[in-house]
């Protein structure tokens, strides 16, 4: 059966994606791949039709709870019921009675950190896995190293799985990444499709101020003027809550969202802004993968982002229709000293690392408070790969890292060229051509994301409280 016709009795369409069926061909026939797909790209398809091929089951590790779901749900809602997600959500009697069925899923989705529970290796070991699917595969590099180690554990279950096929699936990564992505999940010679980054529709603009408060009534402008629905990424959990509330206030509906929340308060805010019950959302980076709105019209960085491929990442989730869309960073003296705080806030400290080396009891030093607990799981992961010298230089090495990346923005942030020729370089690819409307450096047209009024029609103010408490009155 040829694919076009797998694709159509599978899943009803007639035709591929740009990059789907080169990768499918290429999974389909043995080989391992990386696949670099832009958001918006149909990345799922190409591990969702081979697993009609391929015998036994397909192990997909995603990054995150709501991912996942997101996930499940849409390949249930095209009429696929052989699909579970494994996580630490699952009732104690749900999870028994998946483990006694579990080969009989075709698509298994799994955190990178349950994968390597010596339980959950124990169960995979019984069941044919035909293809491992790294999911947001650059989180590898951007995560792993950083302070979800486990990440870097993948290859380690690779064996008990019975070697099985590899494939990494990413937006965006740089060469530097995408060899990373090779060397932790041991693929010596995979297929590489790398689609260009460039998303045209996408016009790119960066505003100045001469402080915090300009910058606040710009948003509060802003934000009556132009129709979202749209993202503003804050620097802080505490931003992203601030910044919500002014907007309530000023009449418009938002709600913040940031990994601090309870797994179901986050669920909850993304279902609105899916459902249109929020115009904006006001969150840290942990808002985005898994989040399938084709309008989003407006991506907002109110403080700076702390790397290149995060800011395409974040960008990349507006305009994915097709659409014009707006990417706008805003930049106020001290946004630059705020930026590399957070660069390196993740990363364990010389102190900590000896700390953990010393002790008899090193889990007691988070109770303690001596050590944090996502300093704990980076150094727990290197002293057993190094001596404690060897993992101080590791760690002095992913500051400078960052350190670079943060160059980089900084970088972005002030050239007088062009900021999308900038952003395609970063990812060595070239500029093929420049769409009329680019970037603030060389000319935007503004007027067609402008709120029309001219209908009568009149924007809904309630707030995302007010909401509530029309659904649950007093």
């Amino acid at each position: 059966m040829k694919l076009e016709e797998l694709l159509h009795q599978t899943y009803g369409f007639t035709s591929f994606r740009p990059g789907q069926k080169e990768i499918i061909e290429q999974v389909i026939a043995g080989r391992d791949v990386i696949a670099l797909l832009p958001t918006g790209m149909g990345k799922s398809m190409c591990y969702q039709l081979p697993a009609y091929v391929l015998p036994g089951s397909v192990l997909i590790v995603s990054p995150l709870l709501s991912l996942m779901q997101d996930q499940v749900a849409q390949l249930k809602k095209m009429g696929e019921k052989s699909v579970v997600a494994l996580n630490s959500f699952l009732k104690r009697e749900d999870k028994e009675k998946i483990w006694q069925t579990l080969n009989q899923y075709r698509f298994i989705f799994i955190s990178p950190e349950m994968l390597v529970q010596p339980f959950v290796k124990k169960q995979l070991e019984q069941m044919t896995i035909s293809l491992l699917v790294a999911d947001e595969a650059h989180c590898i590099s951007q995560w792993g190293f950083d302070f979800r180690p486990d990440y870097l554990r993948i290859s380690e279950i690779l064996p008990a799985l019975g070697h099985p096929q590899i494939l990494a699936l990413t937006a965006t990564a740089t060469a530097k990444v995408t060899n990373e992505i090779k060397t932790y999940l041991k693929i010596s010679d995979p297929f590489i499709y790398t689609h260009p980054m460039d998303r045209k529709n996408i016009a790119y603009d960066i505003k100045r101020f001469e402080n915090t408060g300009e910058k606040l009534q710009w948003l509060q402008e802003f934000v009556r003027k132009f129709e979202g629905p749209g993202i503003i990424y804050a620097g802080t959990r505490k931003k992203s809550q601030k910044l919500a509330a002014l907007l309530n206030e000023s009449g418009i509906s938002a709600a913040y969202y940031h990994g601090g929340m309870e797994h179901q308060d986050r669920i909850f805010v993304q279902q609105q802004f899916q459902n249109k019950e929020l115009e904006w959302v006001c969150s840290t980076n942990a808002f985005g993968m898994g989040v399938h709105i084709p309008d989003i019209r407006h991506v907002i960085h109110y403080q700076l982002p702390t790397s290149i491929e995060g800011y395409v990442q974040e960008v990349g989730r507006a305009g994915r229709d097709g659409k014009p869309a707006l990417a706008t960073l805003l930049l106020a003296p001290g946004d630059e000293s705020l930026m590399e705080s957070i660069v390196l806030e993740d990363l364990p400290t010389k102190n900590e690392i000896y700390q953990v080396h010393q002790s008899h009891d090193p889990k007691r030093l988070i109770s303690d408070g001596i050590v944090r607990e996502t300093a704990y799981r980076v150094i727990d992961y290197w002293l057993k790969q190094l001596s404690v010298e060897e993992t101080y230089k590791q760690i002095e090495m992913l500051q400078q890292e960052k350190v670079k990346q943060a160059g980089k923005i900084k970088k972005l942030v002030t050239i007088t060229s062009c900021i999308r020729q900038y952003l395609i370089e970063s990812f060595d690819q070239e500029m093929d051509q420049k769409p009329e409307s680019c970037c603030v450096n060389d000319w935007i047209d503004y007027e067609v994301f402008e709120l029309r009024n001219e209908t009568g029609k009149k924007r809904d103010l309630l707030s995302w409280q007010n909401r509530l408490n029309a659904l649950l009155p007093l």
